[in-house]
């Protein structure tokens, strides 16, 4: 039995949907990861069956125990505003109460890269920075979380920001560098221009790149020159998971 402070966390993806449970102190899954492949097309009630099921095979033991979801959309008061790569369903949706009733307890419903970015600053490569901290995803986007004196500031799209007249990520996500077969010093040129027009807005104490290329930022961080120290993410495949279960899990107003 597991006696720790836990949490539930289930991370919502394109491809897959991931759950574990979380030992809150120091953030380790303290059950076996569980990951489904997303199902075709990504509709509501084919991801909502999803869920349930990873839930299911947990065994959950405390039906206290706080539940997060993370989702790859905007999240406004528990409604879905965007849909990355699942059903356009999800527009506008009441996710967060479809997800309460089918579970039949409450939930944390957040975006997906703010999970990330929280599981950073409260377990990962942030812990223990104080100010503001910046977490860029590089994959077929740039996903971005901003974390001030570890309060997250929810829904930032800096991943958008128009720079020499082109949407930062159509240029500087790591699907731009595969598709246009960029070696490492020409993708950092443009992560360079992108980095500082980012660090000029936010002046940000520390920057973390994560993204499953942030596996080789040996090749491509040192290349850059910014006044902020830049490190790559600690938990990559799990982050969703831990920073919606660790947000979850904080008292409400």
């Amino acid at each position: 039995m597991i006696s720790r402070v836990t949490a539930l966390g289930i991370d919502i993806g394109g491809t897959g949907i991931k759950g574990g449970i979380v030992e809150l102190e120091s953030g380790q899954l303290v059950s076996e990861r569980i990951k489904i492949p997303t199902p075709q097309g990504g509709s509501p009630a084919d991801i909502v069956e999803t869920v349930l099921e990873i839930l299911r095979r947990l065994e959950i033991e405390d039906p206290t125990a706080p539940v997060g979801v993370c989702f790859p959309a905007i999240v406004r008061h528990g409604r879905t505003m965007s849909a990355a790569n699942v059903s356009k369903e999800w527009i506008g949706l009441e996710a967060e109460r479809l997800f309460e009733r089918a579970i039949g307890r409450d939930i944390h419903f957040v975006n997906d890269a703010d999970a990330a970015g929280y599981a950073e600053s409260r377990f990962g490569a942030a812990r223990g920075v104080g100010g503001t901290v910046l977490l860029t995803t590089l994959g077929t986007g740039i996903g971005t979380a901003l974390i001030h004196e570890g309060v997250l500031v929810p829904n930032v799209e800096f991943g958008h920001l128009e720079i020499d007249g082109h949407d930062a990520e159509s240029r500087a996500s790591n699907a731009a560098r595969e598709r246009e077969g960029l070696d490492w010093d020409e993708w950092a040129a443009r992560l360079q221009r992108y980095y500082e027009h980012v660090e000029f807005l936010l002046s940000p104490d520390l920057i973390i790149v994560g993204g499953g290329v942030s596996k080789s930022a040996e090749l491509f961080l040192p290349l850059l020159k910014l006044q902020t120290p830049i490190v790559p993410a600690v938990h990559r495949n799990n982050a969703g998971i831990l920073g919606a279960a660790a947000l979850a899990a904080l008292p409400t107003a």
